[in-house]
């Protein structure tokens, strides 16, 4: 058996989130040596010190630049380098790291990803908003630099894993699985009264709460179709999906053959981590096994499309192309946020997306990007935001 060789320079962005947790986690339990470059959170000091002092990186940054003084506080004597702000969060992404988790939450996450995808590391990507914002020109741009992005998601994980470059022509179809989230069997009904309570208790998966209301209405599946269509070029056409509410095939791909290959696994974020950190070549840790007998039953659904109207609106967006994509992000972040704050009912937040994507396109305000890459994705997503924070604000107020 040959050694095993991983990335010895390693940096992880949103370390703090529930992926930057389960990849600091996993090189604890492999007992992988490596060189912390960077680590980057949002506002939560007290896990970033804490994570600082384990790791010793050479930089710590907080991304609320309210919080550097406690973040030096808390790493007083460490001889571990300070900083605060999103362009510190860029910076660090941009140093000497050979891997890069690129695992910050939303649109903030396109600009440090874009950095490492420039510095020419591998960035294991478990940023969607990234791809559906600027997924061609991020791909471009890595490799451009002699560096890869390497999925983080369990379901572009499980493509990538089975999915075989060298006859990609002969790939007819990719199936993304989903589990179908809390209100899998609810009515429309239902979900018209659901709470945010009810929306961020996801049966399977523990997960942020942005991502969490995303698995809700489903759009985290409709933004994965985004996603694999950029990152296995593969026409929008050829892109389903299929509810599996076990989460335990993570995606299937199909060839012209009749053959259908899929990757199973335990739902552990570790185990697609591990992929992305050794690849090609497999990391032995202490992984949950699977154990087909116990679970007995593997079950599958057609979604849902009237009742999930974000896939159906993903769709149109990956065939419209251009900039609809980014403009669907922003307003579903911004409806999302609505909804958290208890603005709006959870059936508001598709029906939000869908105006905005039509206030968009009867404005003319999106096409193909052009330019800088960054800030012409920034311009799509201010604008979007806007036009979405109208739409927010003609909404009667709800009382939930």
């Amino acid at each position: 058996m040959g050694t095993l060789t991983l990335p010895r320079r390693i940096s992880v962005l949103g370390c703090t989130g529930s992926v930057g947790v389960s990849t600091l986690d996993l090189l604890e339990k492999s007992g992988a040596e490596v060189e912390m470059v960077a680590l980057a959170a949002g506002r939560n000091v007290q896990v970033l010190a804490e994570q600082a002092r384990r790791w010793r990186p050479k930089l710590a940054v907080i991304e609320d630049e309210s919080r550097l003084a406690e973040l030096r506080d808390r790493l007083a004597g460490t001889g571990i380098a300070t900083a605060a702000g999103a362009q510190a969060v860029v910076e660090a992404a941009d140093m000497d790291a050979q891997w890069v988790m690129s695992a910050i939450v939303g649109f903030a996450g396109l600009g440090p990803t874009l950095a490492a995808a420039r510095s020419g590391a591998i960035v294991a990507l478990a940023n969607k908003e990234s791809l559906v914002c600027a997924g061609p020109q991020l791909l471009r741009i890595a490799k451009l630099a002699g560096g890869v992005v390497i999925p983080v998601d369990s379901e572009h994980s499980a493509i990538f894993q089975v999915f075989d470059p060298m006859v990609a022509q002969h790939v007819s179809r990719l199936v993304l699985t989903a589990s179908g989230g809390p209100f899998r069997g609810w009515s429309r009904e239902q979900m018209r009264l659901a709470s945010v309570e009810q929306a961020v208790n996801h049966p399977k998966w523990d997960m942020g709460v942005k991502i969490s209301i995303d698995s809700a209405t489903m759009m985290n599946k409709g933004l994965e179709m985004v996603e694999a269509a950029y990152l296995f070029a593969m026409p929008p056409e050829r892109v389903d999906v299929i509810v599996h509410p076990q989460s335990i095939v993570h995606s299937m791909v199909e060839y012209v053959d009749g053959s259908t290959l899929a990757q199973l696994g335990a739902p552990d974020m570790r185990t697609p981590i591990a992929c992305a950190l050794a690849w090609p070549d497999r990391l032995p840790w202490p992984a949950p096994r699977l154990d087909l007998a116990q679970i007995g039953q593997l079950t599958f659904e057609a979604p849902d499309y009237e009742r999930f109207p974000a896939l159906q609106l993903a769709k149109e967006a990956l065939a419209a192309g251009g900039a609809a994509p980014a403009v669907m992000n922003a307003a579903n972040e911004v409806a999302v946020a609505a909804f958290l704050d208890r603005r709006i009912g959870f059936l508001d937040i598709a029906a939000i997306v869908a105006d905005t994507l039509q206030r968009v396109e009867a404005e003319g305000l999106a096409g193909e990007p052009t330019g800088d890459v960054l800030q012409t994705a920034k311009a799509t997503d201010t604008m979007a935001r806007r036009v979405a924070g109208e739409v927010v604000a003609r909404l009667e107020p709800v009382a939930l």
